[in-house]
């Protein structure tokens, strides 16, 4: 374990084997690192926060801060950051408004310079925010999706898993899984093929989301029409099943 001598650790802050503390950095009482993380310089890690092992914060990042809300009377709930994730310079992670509440990070993520995750927000894991995105509060956001630079992303807004959402987009509606969206307003460009091809959807997949893109998005079905579409006309895949359930999941609409 290497902590610099400017470092402020609280008394009861527990950091897991082979941790670097940088300079002027602060751990707060309740936090717990795991093993391996690195905290470069003026990190701060506050309130009741947990970071998997072999984490890495860049200078001036700060994880399990205040939530910006309102309604927030001083209740401290957790912030959970899975292992291998990656905080670049200044990017911010809020905890939770309430009690029994979480805001949570998966494993393998980016969150790249200036980006916020408010309170309540919950990422998958292999999540990239690319610079100053915003996530507004309670935003989901699946496995494997990726937000281009300078996105904000309205609060309860869900974004699925395998989705690219280009920078310089203003994200106010769901945006569903395996697609590509950008702009504003938020208009939807496709499946995002090079994605699924790169992490190795088998070609069975693949067919059977061009198929389900074509039915919800191509045709003049409305959304219950397509969806029994899909039920009826195409092969009971997991990949078809989760774009199924994320549809009829969807409280704010979807970008179409």
């Amino acid at each position: 374990m290497t902590i610099d001598s400017t470092a402020r650790i609280a008394e009861g802050a527990q950091l897991g084997a082979d941790v670097e503390v940088g300079p002027w950095c602060i751990v707060g009482p309740k936090v717990r690192l795991g093993d391996r993380c690195r905290l470069d310089s003026m990190v701060k890690v506050t309130g009741d926060t947990e970071i998997g092992q072999e984490c890495h914060l860049h200078h001036g990042a700060v994880v399990g801060s205040a939530p910006q809300d309102l309604k927030w009377e001083g209740a401290e709930a957790p912030v959970r950051v899975g292992e291998r994730t990656v905080f670049r310079e200044y990017c911010t992670v809020n905890s939770p408004t309430d009690t029994g509440e979480l805001t949570a990070i998966g494993s393998d993520c980016l969150i790249m310079a200036y980006a916020h995750v408010a309170h309540n927000c919950l990422l998958g894991d292999h999540v990239i925010l690319a610079n100053s995105v915003n996530l507004a509060g309670h935003v989901e956001i699946g496995d494997y999706a990726i937000i281009g630079g300078v996105t904000p992303v309205h609060q309860f807004v869900k974004i699925g898993c395998h989705s690219i959402i280009g920078g310089g987009s203003r994200v106010p509606v769901d945006v569903a899984p395996y697609i590509k969206a950008a702009g504003s307003p938020l208009r939807v460009f496709g499946l995002n093929s090079v994605g699924l091809q790169r992490r190795g959807f088998s070609v069975e997949a693949q067919a059977a989301l061009k198929n389900v893109y074509k039915i919800f998005f191509r045709s003049s079905d409305v959304k219950e029409d397509a969806l029994q579409r899909m039920r009826s006309e195409l092969p009971d895949l997991p990949e078809v099943r989760t774009f199924i359930e994320f549809v009829e999941s969807s409280e704010r609409g979807l970008a179409r």
